[in-house]
């Protein structure tokens, strides 16, 4: 993807959510997605397939700014356990840049339950990527199952974290700490 394309899938994000607190996500089109960003129909539709696709990107950008800091290269000492609680502490931190947007969004699934179904194969394939970069191998069923435990857990503290207006996110990371901690027993249990 060349800069360009992802200029304006930035402006598109910006716009969109900036679209979801203005008038809800549910009443937001591609057509007013278009307009507020300044780009014709043709450009909206040449960087994306839908509305759903935004999110894609959004997810897709959050990822990025998580993974920019992470060396896989290193020989860490940190235990798998630390280092996913380190990245997903990081991703919510990363979603207070978008946060009035992002809960305007998860407000509007209240409504239209079906853009969370829609959006989970794309959260769960981000649950992978936290998981593999952490240490934490994701293939098999074993893997599979590790996955949507991870999804499971994001959902739950993700609940936490649109209550949590604290600079250090502190219900977030206690959220996140106990919940991974069941989540380790669980897979201890399972033999994961």
């Amino acid at each position: 993807m060349n800069k360009k394309d992802t200029d304006i899938k930035n402006i598109i994000v910006t716009s969109s959510l900036h679209l979801a607190v203005e008038q809800g996500w549910e009443y937001t089109t591609l057509r007013d997605v278009a307009e507020h960003s300044g780009l014709s129909a043709s450009e909206l539709y040449a960087a994306i397939d839908d509305k759903n696709d935004i999110l894609v990107i959004l997810g897709r950008i959050i990822d990025q700014k998580i993974m920019a800091d992470i060396d896989v290269s290193s020989e860490d000492d940190t235990r798998s356990r630390e280092r996913l609680f380190d990245i997903m502490m990081d991703r919510f931190e990363a979603l207070n840049e978008y946060r009035d947007g992002i809960c305007a969004i998860l407000e509007s699934f209240k409504y239209d339950p079906k853009q969370m179904v829609i959006s989970a194969p794309y959260l769960c394939k981000s649950m992978s990527w936290m998981l593999e970069v952490s240490g934490v191998e994701t293939a098999g069923i074993k893997g599979a199952l590790k996955v949507a435990g991870l999804t499971g857990v994001y959902i739950k503290v993700l609940k936490v974290w649109i209550k949590d207006e604290s600079p250090d996110l502190s219900k977030t990371m206690s959220a996140l700490d106990k919940s991974l901690g069941h989540a380790e027993n669980m897979a201890n249990t399972l033999g994961l």
